[in-house]
């Protein structure tokens, strides 16, 4: 037989992972190698990674690999979430901590950045949607405050940029994580240089942008003896989090639509250019770079956070799993309290229950009085949320939708599925929860010359995975329910 091994490093903003992907004869199998938490850094008011640990984390799991597991595998690739950017200095150090995105520094820079350059213009020169950690805004805001961090930085690696940096000391910009920065050309390996300068920033500390597939470089004497490993390629992935994750729908033609659930729910389509207008300005929204070339046109949600949020506020109290989580939603009356998932009120809030009891309170509704009904408000607010979604990408001529594809981590919770179905009127297929890494590892296969194509990749994904298939059902009042959701919300109907 022949098998070949990847190992993937899956980085989310609660926990990362390493696994390891077995290729063989058009079927993969996955092994979960380590497991680690991720935290953000409370230092003096400002939130940070702790990039440092996070690299020693992804040792530990090549070296398990190979250790415990007596696998050498024949490449490593890296995915993380967007925008957040690490410093280095002209000797290739490391100098500072990266900020996190949800640090409050940012909150004023995007009309700061308007008052400067016009908000059309930024959004036809780029096509992403507009949010304040963008490491556009990251960047503006370190250049209005004159910060002293930008005095001593030669380069920025974007995250998976700089762990692959670490492993290999090569530093690249990888595509998919590049376009999440808010300025990159759209569905090009360019830099948009014009705004980069209007904005005050350095187009120097900018690398050269690799698609995603590419060997990078290969792993550095001190990580081969501290690990174990052999002398093996680096590639470039989707570096961002969601374009593995999309490259792992199990979809065939384009009449469908992905929502990649985790920490936040990532909606839209996969289409072969962007796509960019007055209206999707209006709509706010983004075209961010996938694999093999595709734009992911969605919209970023807040998704999981909340009840991510919620479930450590409560543990200093009761420690609930998910599936008990999930089932004191189920018992709790039905839209009883709807939310905006997307109010900033919920973006880092100290406390995420009492952020939610003050959004129902300021629009009319009472607060919710037990967990139950705040969870049920957050499930039923996500699945309204997708719903005005996929009305937004009806209403932009994409109206050849017939199915909903959930990935991630919240493919398993099929309460949450059912709900989606429910409020969309669509058929929902969940899975696979590993999408992330799945496509991570077979963009590594692909680099190697073991797969040729993202069809091909998702031909082996729907032999090696299973789904579950969710219909809508009509037992609840959907309809009424959601135009509750857009006058509580104030948002217009998109149609």
């Amino acid at each position: 037989m022949n098998r070949h091994h990847f190992l993937a490093f899956d980085l989310g903003a609660s926990s990362g992972r390493a696994i390891l992907g077995t290729l063989n004869e058009g079927k993969l199998e996955l092994t979960e190698i380590h497991r680690f938490e991720n935290r953000m850094l409370l230092i003096h008011g400002s939130y940070f990674w702790n990039i440092f640990s996070l690299f020693g984390e992804l040792k530990t799991g090549l070296e398990k690999c190979i250790r415990e597991f007596h696998i050498q595998p024949e490449s490593i690739g890296i995915d993380t979430w967007g925008v957040d950017f690490v410093h280095l200095n002209n000797e290739g150090q490391i100098i500072s901590l990266p900020f996190a995105y949800r640090d409050s520094r940012t909150d004023q820079s995007i009309e700061e950045l308007f008052q400067q350059i016009p908000k059309e213009e930024v959004y036809l020169q780029t096509g992403i949607q507009f949010m304040q950690f963008n490491s556009l805004f990251q960047l503006f805001s370190m250049v209005q405050k004159d910060a002293s961090i930008l005095k001593i930085t030669s380069d920025i690696l974007f995250m998976p940029d700089a762990l692959a940096y670490l492993f290999s000391g090569v530093k690249k910009a990888e595509f998919s994580i590049a376009s999440t920065s808010q300025m990159l050309k759209p569905g090009t390996n360019e830099w948009q240089l014009e705004l980069i300068a209007k904005a005050g920033i350095d187009k120097s500390l900018l690398q050269q942008i690799v698609w995603p597939g590419t060997i990078t470089g290969e792993l550095l004497p001190e990580v081969m003896e501290q690990t174990g490993s052999k002398k093996i390629p680096v590639v470039a992935v989707g570096g961002h989090d969601t374009a593995s994750a999309v490259a792992s729908v199990p979809a065939e033609g384009n009449d469908w639509v992905f929502i990649s659930s985790g920490t936040w729910s990532i909606m839209g389509i996969e289409s072969p250019v962007p796509i960019i207008s007055e209206d999707t300005l209006k709509l706010n929204f983004t075209n961010e770079g996938g694999v093999e070339g595709t734009t992911r046109f969605s919209k970023t949600i807040m998704g999981m956070w909340l009840i991510q949020e919620c479930r450590r506020i409560w543990a200093r109290e009761v420690e609930y799993s998910w599936p008990e989580m999930v089932e004191l939603a189920s018992v709790s009356e039905p839209f009883k309290y709807i939310v905006d998932p997307d109010d900033s009120s919920f973006l880092n809030p100290a406390d995420m229950p009492r952020a939610i009891c003050a959004f129902c309170e300021k629009t009319g509704q009472g607060a919710p009085g037990t967990h139950g009904e705040i969870i049920r408000c957050i499930y039923d607010s996500l699945a309204l949320k997708y719903r005005f979604t996929l009305d937004q990408i009806i209403s932009l001529g994409e109206n050849k939708i017939r199915k909903i594809h959930i990935i991630g981590g919240g493919s398993n919770n099929h309460f949450l599925c059912q709900l989606t179905a429910d409020a969309t009127g669509l058929p929902v297929i969940a899975g696979p929860t590993e999408a992330t890494a799945i496509g991570n590892i077979l963009m590594q296969a692909k680099a190697l010359g073991h797969v040729k194509s993202l069809d091909e990749i998702r031909e082996i994904i729907r032999h090696s995975f299973g789904v579950v298939q969710f219909e809508p059902s009509e037992k609840l009042d959907w309809e009424k329910s959601y135009q509750k959701f857009l006058n509580i919300t104030g948002m217009p109907s998109p149609f």
